[in-house]
């Protein structure tokens, strides 16, 4: 009985996420409402909290899609690309980085739209996620400046993430500060090329 419970609950996490996702997609984190999500999931609107502690829980879940599909999309970037110098591996990270953000906006927001503390309980897959996509960027960074230590080596790997970050998040707001989208990968380029150059 209790595996029938169990399975019942699954599939109604999983339509859940399917359609907290689709609300996502059309109108990003803020557009996600209960009631809409009760109805196509096809549940009582009580049986939400059920299957996760409150909404934010379920953007949550949401954001781990999310964020596996966009480390696919950087790991894929570094296929076949080991006889690239380190500065090109880099930017074959930052071009996929830049279209999956442009391909999932909303969904791609949403993963820093969530309130998360790092002194509150920060998910284990959250920082597995995290820990995987700074790796990648590491590996370059290391070839590039092997005389840092690991903690030199961690400053500048989220300092990389930072600055790529930003200039996709202003290129894709279209703030007057940013650029048109066509001369993001541009802006990209220009960074990353200077990248360990004496």
């Amino acid at each position: 009985m209790a595996s029938k419970v169990q399975e019942r609950q699954a599939k109604l996490r999983e339509r859940l996420i399917d359609a907290g996702e689709a609300q996502v997609i059309a109108g990003g984190a803020s557009s996600m409402k209960a009631r809409d999500l009760a109805r196509e999931a096809g549940c009582a609107l009580g049986a939400i909290y059920n299957v996760f502690d409150d909404m934010q829980a379920l953007l949550m879940a949401i954001n781990m899609r999310t964020f596996r599909r966009m480390g696919v999309a950087v790991a894929a970037s570094q296929e076949g690309a080991e006889g690239l110098d380190p500065n090109q591996r880099m930017i074959r990270m930052a071009m996929a980085y830049l279209h999956f953000a442009a391909e999932n906006t909303n969904l791609w927001r949403a993963l820093f739209d969530l309130e998360m503390s790092v002194d509150g309980r920060v998910p284990d897959w959250y920082l597995q996620e995290l820990g995987r996509l700074f790796a990648y960027i590491a590996a370059p960074l290391a070839e590039l400046f092997p005389e840092k230590d690991e903690d030199e080596l961690d400053l500048m790997t989220r300092t990389m993430f930072s600055a790529v970050h930003g200039i996709v998040l202003l290129g894709l707001e279209k703030r007057i500060s940013g650029v048109p989208l066509e001369r993001v990968e541009e802006m990209l380029k220009q960074l990353l090329c200077q990248i360990g150059n004496k």
